[in-house]
């Protein structure tokens, strides 16, 4: 669900293009698992979560009907194919917005903003309907700056004053706070300098005060009108949070080592608005069918344990990974050799997105030492069916991330949500430039006519090849064993899950 980087597609040495991936010490090839898996196999399991989504309420979300027969559905057709998958229950944070939230100027003069075009009400806002004096708070002169970082920041602000603080260094979580502890009434924070539109982004936690994102030109002019003296806002807000409760699909091959695990996933749940067809049954069901074939490799071709994973929650911000990762003890999280991410994997007018595992557009985080070899391999398999790929950038926005925050190399496909194709992927991929990679994405439209089936067939098999390839060895990625290398990444992620955090 992700941002995707532009450019050409990427060179990849001759040694990575042989008709198999090159594997230390292998049992010669017997089965090929990128041929089991059908496209066929692929439709059927995405019809059946269009047919769930339909009969309970139009979408498959976390917490709702859908999303629990769902569960059902891929826990049946494990079983049937010989898992004993488990169904690992959470709990998490739960927010919805009751209303559309109200930004406006009543003095010197008044004036109303349009949601959606100039604000957005931060996830995990609290309700309030707030007019006040609006006074800004260590905001800088140019660039990104540390406005609201520090609780000196707010040394100055009055009183049920209206905090008035650009996006920067530091989350929205700690802003937030910081203005609350200081007896803000409500926060606007305004987008940084070069950012387009309202800030989407999420205070993490149930903040008690009203916290809605602007755009920066609107903060700026707010800033400027503040400091001349007499600005007055109103900020309301409508929303309701408390504790849900949804399910992990967790399941093991029967085969392999069970000290080197190779992890695949995809979440399994839509947002409220649709069945979520593309984001994100695409990448279930391609994860489904594999499973499904996976067992009839024979032994040689399992030497490292296989384990398939479903995520629920992840629209409300990863909660299902999340949990996963914290669960296990320090012992199990260093038996997972690597993590496999699959999200949004047939966008109608999407791009073949590859991980960017050796952070060579130095964008989004620096994933763990082996995810380069992890991007190498999909790219390897594309390159030598004559398909382009782009760099998909690890920015904190799917299920990958909780991994990577424990130092577990990842790596995996996506074909575009939100973002708009440039001139230079409309020329490498086709499709429209200037158009969504996904025009339905997060909406009532994503159904089965919204997928690139083409796109999606190739993707599945790409999936098969590399996973069957690290079934057998992961010694390109890990060096065959797993090692407690501690390493964090490079950054903190700008995205946790739908929403920015910083």
């Amino acid at each position: 669900m992700r941002k995707l980087l532009t450019g050409a597609a990427v060179a990849v040495p001759a040694l990575f293009l042989p008709a198999a991936l090159p594997v230390a010490d292998a049992a010669p090839v017997r089965r090929d698992l990128a041929a089991m898996v059908t496209l066929r196999d692929v439709r059927a399991h995405m019809a059946a979560f269009q047919e769930i989504a339909d009969f309970n309420g139009g979408n498959r979300a976390a917490g709702n009907a859908g999303y629990d027969v769902s569960v059902k559905y891929v826990v049946g057709r494990l079983r049937r194919a010989g898992f004993t998958p488990k169904v690992q229950r959470f709990t998490y944070p739960y927010w919805r917005e009751r209303g559309r939230p109200v930004l406006a100027r009543t003095a010197p003069t008044a004036a109303s903003y349009t949601w959606e075009k100039d604000f957005l009400t931060l996830a995990y806002s609290g309700s309030g309907d707030v007019t006040a004096r609006a006074e800004p708070v260590d905001v800088p002169a140019k660039g990104e700056g540390t406005s609201g970082c520090q609780k000196a920041d707010f040394r100055r602000l009055a009183e049920g004053a209206i905090a008035l603080i650009q996006r920067g260094s530091c989350t929205f979580e700690v802003k937030a706070a910081n203005a609350k502890a200081a007896g803000a009434s409500a926060v606007v924070i305004y987008n940084r300098p070069g950012e387009e539109g309202p800030v989407n982004g999420t205070v993490s936690e149930p903040s008690g005060i009203p916290v809605v994102g602007s755009t920066h030109r609107l903060g700026r002019a707010m800033v400027k009108a503040a400091r001349k003296g007499g600005l007055r806002l109103r900020v309301k807000t409508r929303t309701v949070h408390g504790k849900r409760s949804s399910s992990n699909v967790i399941a093991d091959t029967a085969r392999g080592r069970v000290g080197n695990v190779v992890m695949a996933g995809a979440h399994l749940d839509s947002v409220q608005a649709g069945p979520g067809i593309n984001d994100n049954a695409t990448g279930a069901a391609a994860l489904l069918a594999i499973a499904e074939k996976i067992g009839e490799l024979g032994a040689g071709n399992m030497r490292n344990r296989v384990r398939f994973a479903w995520w629920g929650a992840e629209e409300e911000g990863l909660r299902g990974s999340a949990h996963y990762v914290r669960s296990l003890s320090r012992a199990d999280r260093e038996k997972i050799a690597l993590n496999l991410n699959f999200d949004m994997l047939g966008s109608p007018n999407g791009v073949r997105g590859v991980y960017d595992g050796d952070h060579s557009s130095h964008a989004g985080m620096r994933a763990p030492a082996g995810s380069g070899a992890i991007e190498r391999m999909f790219r390897a398999y594309f390159k030598r069916r004559g398909l382009p790929t782009a760099e998909a950038e690890f920015n904190g926005r799917s299920d990958y991330g909780p991994f990577i925050e424990r130092g577990i190399p990842a790596g995996g496909i996506a074909t575009g949500a939100g973002g708009r194709k440039t001139h230079a992927e409309a020329a490498l991929f086709g499709g429209r430039a200037g158009a969504a990679y996904d025009p339905c994405y997060h909406r009532k439209c994503d159904r089965l006519k919204n997928v690139n089936l083409r796109l999606l067939d190739g993707n599945t098999d790409a999936i098969a090849h590399v996973l069957q390839h690290l079934a057998r060895t992961t010694v390109a990625v890990n060096g065959g064993a797993r090692l407690n290398l501690g390493r964090a990444p490079s950054s903190t992620p700008l995205w946790w899950g739908p929403h920015l955090v910083r």
